[in-house]
């Protein structure tokens, strides 16, 4: 009974919470930036002697990159070479991590800090938020703030607090390694793809869409969707390596 009636109150205070983010005047409905504000001449991929005009938020076409998030035009696009070696210098960290703490049999680290109810309790319905906001924010870098490492920051996040609400809990680490390495290993692939069909690492050589739609920006929601599970994983993995213990 104190679970069921801690679950209805934490969705009764998540639904407030939204309820008020969502009627708050200081959020935008979603879509009605003025786009045109946020670009330069320069970035629309027009003739430089024709008036560009405005860019149309769920309209116009032609874009150089195609993406609403300027941010992201930049990270994933022009200096996405970079970003791979961002992503890389977190990989060589989080491998740091495992070869200095990892053991091949490790157990959950005895600590004298217990979880109560309420964290028990409400971990649970968090979890599927976090999650899923994670995810969310990885899929809609490239029309909103934020992205592969935010997002994927958020999925680390929820397997850390499922680590502090439980003192036995223990992802199952494979499974992240497997899905690190592949998603690593696409994002390469991606830009190898752009080397051979347009000339450059990385590239985008898919057509870039219509401005605000969720399938447009070429490849850079895929590279972002890459970012969020790889980064994502690889904490993950570093949050279990300083969580376990070498066991007997």
């Amino acid at each position: 009974m104190k679970n069921f009636l801690a679950l209805i109150l934490t969705l009764f205070l998540g639904f407030l919470i939204m309820s008020s983010l969502n009627n708050n005047s200081a959020f935008p409905e979603f879509g009605e930036a003025n786009v045109s504000d946020r670009v330069s001449d320069a970035y629309i991929n027009r003739d430089a002697t024709e008036d560009p005009g405005d860019v149309i938020f769920g309209e116009s076409e032609g874009l150089e990159s195609g993406p609403a998030n300027i941010v992201t035009a930049i990270v994933a696009d022009y200096r996405s070479f970079d970003t791979l070696g961002e992503v890389t210098v977190l990989f060589v960290s989080a491998l740091g991590v495992s070869l200095l703490l990892g053991t091949k049999k490790q157990k959950r680290l005895e600590i004298e800090f217990h979880p109560n109810f309420m964290l028990r309790v409400g971990s649970k319905a968090l979890f599927g938020v976090i999650l899923m906001t994670g995810i969310y924010i990885s899929i809609h870098g490239h029309l909103t703030p934020g992205g592969g490492f935010p997002g994927g920051s958020m999925i680390a996040t929820s397997m850390l607090l499922l680590y502090l609400a439980d003192d036995n809990f223990r992802a199952k680490v494979k499974g992240f390694k497997i899905l690190e390495s592949i998603a690593g290993s696409l994002y390469v692939l991606i830009g190898i793809l752009g080397l051979i069909i347009g000339g450059y690492f990385l590239v985008n050589i898919l057509e870039t869409g219509v401005i605000g739609e969720l399938f447009s920006a070429g490849i850079i929601p895929i590279v972002y969707v890459l970012i969020g599970l790889k980064v994502g994983s690889e904490i993950s993995n570093v949050i279990d390596n300083f969580l376990t213990e070498e066991g007997a």
